[in-house]
């Protein structure tokens, strides 16, 4: 079973190329002209266990928030496409991931139903800027965005952090996380894990 997508989008704001393989091992090649976001992404690879190519040209000059927005909708719509029909998938996944200081939670349902909460963030990340490109005000927005363009339900909960930096990283391993078990083949299940027999 081949489980790969490829999705490219253009606007007049940003050029990205999303190419990803559910059953990889990690290999990452990412370059989005956004320092701090190529680190989340290449550690959602690793930690996912996808193979993952993201490349992203945008008007990061003006700010950043176009191209990382547009990154996380092809990233989403490239999974949904490796996923085809998601038959034989475990579709429930949960992890909790520390970072020093930070623990996340993320619990992901393969439900062909977008929805996203997201707690627990400290307030001064509603202001910060790490590395002065990247501000973690983003997080959400690129959450909500890969939710709804993968159809995934995506619970993100911070329990403890101070430092942006770990809290955002603690987010990005734990959704990787979660749904590479989301997404993992589940050997006793032969078609749609759904009473209603479809994802």
């Amino acid at each position: 079973m081949t489980r790969n997508g490829r999705v490219e989008r253009t606007t007049k704001e940003s050029k990205v190329l999303v190419e990803i393989d559910l059953d990889g091992t990690g290999t990452t090649e990412i370059s989005t002209g956004v320092p701090f976001y190529d680190h989340m992404l290449d550690a959602f690879g690793k930690h996912g266990a996808f193979d993952l190519t993201v490349r992203a040209e945008g008007d990061v000059e003006i700010d950043v928030h176009h191209t990382v927005e547009d990154v996380a909708i092809v990233l989403g719509q490239a999974i949904r496409q490796a996923l085809g029909d998601k038959a034989g998938i475990r579709r429930f996944g949960d992890a909790w991931i520390p970072m020093d200081e930070a623990l996340a939670q993320a619990v992901v349902d393969v439900s062909g139903r977008p929805y996203t909460v997201h707690t627990g963030e400290p307030d001064v990340m509603q202001g910060f800027v790490v590395g002065g490109h990247y501000p973690t005000v983003l997080n959400r927005h690129v959450f909500e965005s890969l939710a709804f363009h993968g159809h995934l339900a995506l619970h993100v909960r911070v329990l403890d952090g101070r430092d942006p930096h770990h809290v955002t990283e603690a987010e990005f391993k734990a959704i990787a996380r979660a749904l590479r078990a989301a997404v993992e083949p589940d050997a006793r299940i032969t078609g749609i894990a759904s009473t209603k027999g479809t994802l």
